[in-house]
């Protein structure tokens, strides 16, 4: 599947068109990785319902979910339900989201994170270091992230090598995210050899 989203700098024209000129290249579904209510990707095949668990802004965890989710009922795009947890350093989506980020070394509180986001019913865990982030979730966080749950498991922020993927992919991630690789240039190469390195793990 193909992530579309970002955490500034999305409207609903920007957000249409890159959705339309994405469907018009390939058949992979499009799932919509929200930045609020005020944008809501018409086009898309199904949205990340996501909840960022550790913002200290009440709008984050549910507010911007009262006021999308009739609309996004009223379109017919399937919700897919996520705890969204920020790992340090956190980037610009830590900054945005106004999240009391996860310290590298406190497992514990990653682990009630993840247990609870399995807990409230949600289909998906997803741990984020930040777009751009100078290194991944840690994997021993991965680790125990998998090890607490029994949902698929996201991990995102600072994967850029096909060695980060397949270490993260081996520590139990189910789904790898690597938005900024495919921003910055000719990247078919190092993408093809990060998908291999997730499926040799």
């Amino acid at each position: 599947a193909i992530m579309v989203g970002g955490s500034t700098g999305v409207t609903q024209e920007n957000l249409d068109a890159t959705v339309d000129s994405i469907k018009k290249k390939c058949d992979l579904p499009v799932i919509y990785f929200p930045s609020g209510a005020h944008a809501i990707a018409r086009r898309c095949d199904a949205i990340y319902f996501m909840s960022m668990l550790n913002s200290k802004n009440v709008r984050n965890v549910t507010g911007e979910h009262a006021r999308g989710a009739p609309v996004i009922k009223k379109l017919g795009i399937e919700p897919i339900s996520m705890g969204y947890v920020i790992v340090e350093p956190g980037m610009k989506v830590g900054e945005v989201g106004e999240a009391e980020l996860v310290r590298r070394d406190d497992i514990q509180t990653l682990v009630g994170y993840a247990i609870a986001t399995e807990f409230f019913g949600m289909d998906l865990l997803y741990l984020e270091a930040g777009s751009g982030a100078p290194e991944p979730v840690p994997l021993d966080m991965v680790s125990a992230a998998r090890d607490s749950i029994d949902i698929p498991l996201v991990i995102g922020g600072g994967i850029v090598t096909p060695d980060q993927a397949g270490k993260i992919a081996a520590a139990g991630a189910d789904i790898i995210v690597t938005g900024t690789l495919i921003e910055n240039g000719d990247f078919e190469p190092q993408l093809r050899a990060i998908v291999e390195a997730i499926h040799g793990a």
